[in-house]
């Protein structure tokens, strides 16, 4: 079975972006490196931080925007829960949220799972490229939806329509150029269909 490894952000400032991440508690999970790769518009992909209160996600939340990070949706309830949308300074987009509706404790900016969110033209089509390549699949909801079993990484490994996720994470579809992120495995070096580099 293929193994899916790291996240690696390419920023024009790997010192600022590592202080960045670090700041609200997502440095265990992503590493930085420095790229001036051309990039514009939604770059394909979000890092989905989920926790287990709403009062996590308001701490989180606050910690990545006195950081510097800048809000695309505000936290607030939904259907599903309770969940808020930050960009980095580097322009990664980060979304927190919790299915709780009520917190159950004091409030923390804790961390429970993250997710790398790959915005993909055909979910069924990147699902089988993927599954060619060894990852084993977890979770599977059609063409909506797959998440990969990714046991040996701090992150989970997920698609989703590339149109839904922008639409998700309130920004529009349009972007072109480098998706300045690079996904760390042992399959040796790939690109995927919708252009994510792995190493």
């Amino acid at each position: 079975m293929t193994t899916f490894e790291s996240v690696t952000l390419e920023v024009p400032d790997p010192t600022a972006a590592g202080a960045f991440y670090e700041a609200f508690g997502v440095g265990p999970y992503v590493n930085v490196r420095a790229s001036e790769t051309s990039t514009t518009g939604f770059r394909g992909f979000a890092l989905s931080l989920v926790v287990s209160q709403p009062g996590n996600v308001d701490a989180i939340v606050g910690a990545a925007l006195d950081a510097g990070a800048t809000t695309l949706k505000p936290a607030t309830k939904g259907f599903w829960g309770y969940g808020g949308v930050v960009r980095a300074p580097d322009g990664t987009i980060c979304k927190v949220a919790t299915s709780k509706k009520k917190d159950t404790g004091p409030a923390a900016p804790r961390i429970d799972q993250v997710a790398l969110l790959l915005g993909v033209a055909d979910v069924k089509a990147s699902k089988r490229f993927y599954v060619d390549r060894g990852l084993a699949v977890a979770k599977s909801f059609g063409g909506k939806y797959v998440e990969f079993d990714t046991p040996s990484s701090t992150v989970t490994l997920a698609l989703y329509p590339r149109r839904a996720l922008a639409k998700d994470t309130g920004v529009a579809e349009e972007g072109t150029g480098s998706h300045r992120i690079v996904i760390g495995g042992d399959a040796g070096p790939f690109t995927d269909p919708d252009g994510f580099v792995w190493e």
